[in-house]
């Protein structure tokens, strides 16, 4: 049966640590088989056991070879590399005419209103298992690693604010971003901040990424157009979440 199967076709593409173990007689599978499969997949090894048992743990000797030669294998693989890059959802939420506000307020009233703001907002990112990677002023950076606990926060953060008489314009994208300590960088990030820029205020906006990620969701949206964001080459669709 295994000489039926052609698996040609499906060697190169396969990039993880391989050992290709033949017995030297098995009279079932030419050597050659062996040999051909060690030379398609990249970086393979070939391991030849000097046995004519195709089974090669029948007998104790050539499974002693074997069970040396994979532990020999196994140590020999670098330790898997940590990857500083993840995939996540960014949002940026900032309020809308907070110069304004602090001018009429004062120093010391709206220091105490951000403090309510940052606090309400921390609260959701813990229901909505997301991370306040930090503020930016007036505003804050955040991430999640589901696009639609992303958005249901960008809403709920929307009313909280409402409910200290601020106005907030939210945006959301989702991408890969680099890590670097507690902060997160790259395009991604660019991305989400530039989608919260055509947000209005009182609105929650999404890149398309996040809007095909959220298929599934009770969640609604309405086409807002594709739009050149500043510093981001092409051309983004974004969406307004409708009724969150």
């Amino acid at each position: 049966m295994n000489m039926e199967i052609d698996v040609r076709p499906v060697l190169s593409p396969i990039h993880c640590p391989t050992l290709v173990v033949h017995a030297t007689g098995d009279r079932s599978l030419p050597l050659a088989a062996g040999r051909y499969l060690t030379e398609n997949i990249p970086g393979a090894k070939f391991l030849e056991v000097p046995t004519s048992d195709h089974l090669l743990w029948v007998n104790p000797e050539p499974t002693a070879t074997l069970v040396a030669a994979v532990r020999e294998f196994v140590a020999s693989l670098p330790g898997a590399p940590e990857s500083d890059r993840i995939l996540t959802t960014v949002l940026f939420a900032d309020i809308v005419g907070s110069t304004q506000r602090a001018s009429q307020m004062g120093d010391q009233a709206w220091g105490q209103l951000l403090d309510k703001f940052f606090d309400a907002a921390r609260r959701e990112h813990a229901r909505l298992r997301g991370r306040m990677v930090k503020s930016t002023g007036d505003g804050l950076l955040a991430v999640f690693d589901g696009p639609t606990r992303a958005v249901r926060c960008g809403c709920s953060i929307r009313d909280r604010a409402a409910g200290l008489a601020l106005e907030t314009r939210v945006g959301l994208h989702s991408g890969e971003c680099l890590l670097r300590g507690d902060d997160v960088l790259g395009i991604a990030v660019h991305i989400a901040s530039r989608v919260s820029e055509q947000a209005g205020p009182g609105e929650v906006l999404v890149s398309g990424t996040v809007r095909d990620l959220s298929v599934g969701s009770d969640l609604r949206f309405q086409d807002r157009g594709a739009h050149v964001l500043r510093g981001v080459d092409g051309e983004w669709r974004t969406y307004l979440v409708e009724g969150s």
